[in-house]
């Protein structure tokens, strides 16, 4: 189910560790934005709630234990990619969500499979990252205001007479004035010149089958100067010049070998790779054609998810312990038609059913994210108050159950489809209608979509 505006899964409930989350609890949670689909989110549960008893097994046995890896199966806009999102959000785990058919073969142009796991410590690490500088932001803070402090009233030179200590009084007396108008935000205009170092971007990439990473962050730490490591004045406003030293005190405070090591930690132990598009890599070659290395990216993905080491620019990954979620609609291929070793490495699958008018409905009223909630709220800030009556909701959802039926089934994603078409005039008119209190009923809905459904062309095109 594509619906995913707010963030306040970012954080678990306060009241209950993310680590002591009960399977149910864990349901709960996704049922605030997923509507139905049990099988799945009883799945998802189970596989979390096992990571948390295997980090309370002794070292040794715990190594054993290998992730209970899922195979979702169902049509698109069912909801498999947002579960999966979901629940990464609900542990605060790295996750990456990659089509398993942007991989080729060893030896084929284009992208190896161990780049996935080098891009999951890069979401990692900056992960792990913005939490550290949430940790420092004080102090870093702290440090910005002395250094626009010093640009501003650069320290005097010590003197040992009497005038010197007078002197060192109005000077004390002048830096807390200006750290008051500074609080205050009476200074931001104010032109001074900052000192930052230089910002390039990497001249160039090497993209190899070996795993070569951008060679330009090779370079950088082998020749500072060579990228981004000189600096430079900059006239800048302070208010923009807050932001410069702000960074920059955030990288000295930052211990980036201990994010490192973070990061990678947390990706070995709590990891969600979710593959989608699975069956696209599914079936057998007959040796030629566009299709020939399917079964060789199954066999390059098999050390991945069974557990290899892959060596990234931050360290070596372990990938034992990574919880791999792997989905696809499976309409021409089947699980059955991957290699007998790959579908021994997903021991749970769950089936997802298709979407309904009644599912439509709920999905349209219910989650703390539904559709008909963003769109009031984006009209709200026009000042346009708009009120969705019950039929209303029942005929869209009626509509986009319709379409499905009749076009290709893309799931919950029709209803944005159907919501834009019946919200086009609203949105285009709300900064300047007169009314800002509109009704939308059934009839209004029905309008708006009349000459789309009459005809079965615009149908095809426009929904």
């Amino acid at each position: 189910m594509p619906i995913s505006l707010p963030e306040s899964l970012e954080s678990p409930p306060a009241e209950t560790p993310a680590a002591e989350l009960t399977p149910q609890e864990i349901v709960a949670e996704l049922d605030k934005y997923i509507i139905g689909q049990k099988a799945a989110k009883k799945a998802v549960a189970i596989a979390l709630r096992n990571r948390f008893r295997r980090r309370k097994l002794p070292p040794d046995l715990a190594d054993e234990i290998a992730p209970k890896n899922i195979l979702m199966i169902g049509p698109t806009g069912v909801g498999k990619t947002e579960i999966s999102r979901r629940l990464a959000r609900l542990t605060s785990s790295p996750f990456l969500k990659i089509e398993a058919s942007k991989f080729t073969e060893v030896g084929y142009v284009g992208r190896d499979v161990e780049s996935m796991i080098r891009d999951l410590v890069r979401i990692s690490v900056d992960l792990v990252k913005q939490e550290k500088v949430s940790e420092i932001e004080e102090k870093a803070q702290a440090a910005v205001v002395e250094r626009l402090l010093d640009i501003l009233l650069p320290p005097l030179r010590k003197k040992d007479d009497a005038s010197g200590a007078e002197e060192d009084d109005r000077f004390r007396d002048t830096r807390e004035k200006l750290r008051a108008q500074l609080a205050a935000g009476l200074l931001d205009e104010r032109l001074i010149e900052v000192e930052v170092k230089e910002k390039t971007t990497p001249p160039f990439e090497v993209i190899s089958n070996s795993g070569v990473e951008e060679i330009g962050f090779q370079i950088q730490e082998l020749l500072p100067g060579f990228l981004g490591g000189r600096s430079k004045r900059r006239r800048v406003k302070i208010k923009e010049a807050r932001e410069l030293l702000l960074e920059e005190e955030e990288k000295r405070l930052v211990d980036m070998d201990q994010v490192s090591r973070l990061a990678i930690d947390r990706v070995e132990q709590s990891g969600i790779i979710f593959l989608d598009e699975v069956d696209k890599i599914a079936g057998r070659e007959s040796g030629h054609g566009p299709d020939v290395s399917r079964e060789g990216v199954q066999r390059d993905l098999l050390p991945i998810i069974e557990g290899t080491t892959v060596n990234t620019r931050f360290g070596l990954v372990r990938t034992d312990h990574i919880l791999f979620i792997g989905a696809g609609a499976f309409h021409v291929s089947k699980p059955a038609d991957l290699i007998p070793e790959l579908q021994g490495r997903f021991p749970i699958r769950v089936e997802l059913t298709s979407l309904g008018k009644n599912d439509f409905v709920r999905i349209l009223t219910e989650p703390e994210n539904a559709l008909i909630r963003q769109y009031e709220a984006l009209m709200g800030t026009e000042d346009v108050r708009v009120d969705f009556t019950s039929d209303a909701v029942d005929e869209i959802a009626e509509v986009a159950e319709k379409v499905n039926a009749e076009a290709e089934n893309i799931g919950a994603r029709r209803l944005h489809t159907v919501m834009e078409k019946v919200m086009e005039e609203i949105s285009f008119e709300a900064p300047t209608v007169v009314d800002k209190s509109l009704r939308i009923d059934r009839e209004y809905v029905r309008n708006q979509l009349k000459d789309v459904l009459e005809s079965q062309d615009l149908r095809r095109f426009i929904l």
